[in-house]
């Protein structure tokens, strides 16, 4: 199975493939799966799961690679993106727990048209296409439910496209650290996830020295504070302030 699994997602050859974690102990109650569990206990889309283990830096979606399956983030954080003009990397957002990665090839295309590498050490549900298919095919609720997820990841990201079309490059940044905020929250005053100024540039879509001047101005206004890669942020109202006019509540 683990051959085979590898080989079908196309990813790099040191991705574990652990023993399965059942949907019935599992607490991303957000999940997709686990919100339709009791309907989907006898498809094979449960039965033959499987799980997968990436280390922290690895990729687990190769941008173009044939679209076999869906993945389901079990435990961790994962940043997807695609590349762009030139050759640069454009972080389309970060994920984590009971998300799901590759769905937007998945159904329409034959290849994923995203990457995806994980942020810290990161547990996987995989479930393949043509379970997927099965389970869509033959029960009604779950394709609804499906099909309401896929409406609302298209009002997200065109609330997003328009948004950040009429921001600023302040705003663009500011954005970002409330979108980080608002995903992962903070431990001992910091953010949740741990970025590089590259990693913001690549996902407010601008340059990394604009992030560094930027960040320096909040510094100076004491919006935020700054250890290293650590963002904390001093006075978050202010930042919504800033950005309220474009929505900023709106996650993508």
């Amino acid at each position: 199975m683990e051959t085979k699994i590898l080989n079908t997602v196309h990813s790099i050859p040191r991705k574990r493939v652990t023993s399965s974690v059942s949907c019935d102990v599992c607490e991303n109650y957000d999940c997709l799966i686990k919100r339709n569990l009791n309907d989907l206990e006898d498809y094979r889309l449960v039965r033959e799961k499987n799980n997968l283990r990436c280390k922290k830096g690895q990729q687990f979606i190769m941008e173009g690679a044939p679209v076999n399956g869906l993945f389901f983030i079990l435990k961790g954080k994962v940043k997807v993106f695609r590349t762009g003009i030139n050759g640069r990397e454009q972080i389309v957002r970060f994920a984590k727990e009971g998300e799901i990665i590759g769905h937007r090839g998945f159904g329409t295309e034959e290849y994923y048209s995203i990457g995806a590498i994980a942020l810290e050490d990161t547990k996987l549900c995989y479930f393949s296409k043509n379970n997927l298919q099965e389970a869509l095919l033959n029960n009604s609720k779950f394709a609804y439910d499906f099909m309401l997820f896929y409406a609302n990841e298209l009002n997200k990201s065109e609330s997003k496209v328009k948004s950040i079309s009429q921001m600023t490059v302040r705003e663009r940044v500011i954005d970002t650290i409330l979108y980080i905020h608002r995903k992962f929250g903070d431990t001992n005053n910091f953010l949740n996830l741990p970025l590089s100024r590259k990693e913001y540039a690549d996902y407010a879509g601008t340059a990394e020295e604009q992030v560094i001047r930027v960040f320096s101005a909040l510094k100076k206004e004491k919006l935020i504070v700054a250890k290293g890669k650590k963002i904390g942020i001093t006075d978050i109202q202010l930042l919504k302030n800033e950005v309220s006019e474009h929505n900023y509540y709106l996650d993508s």
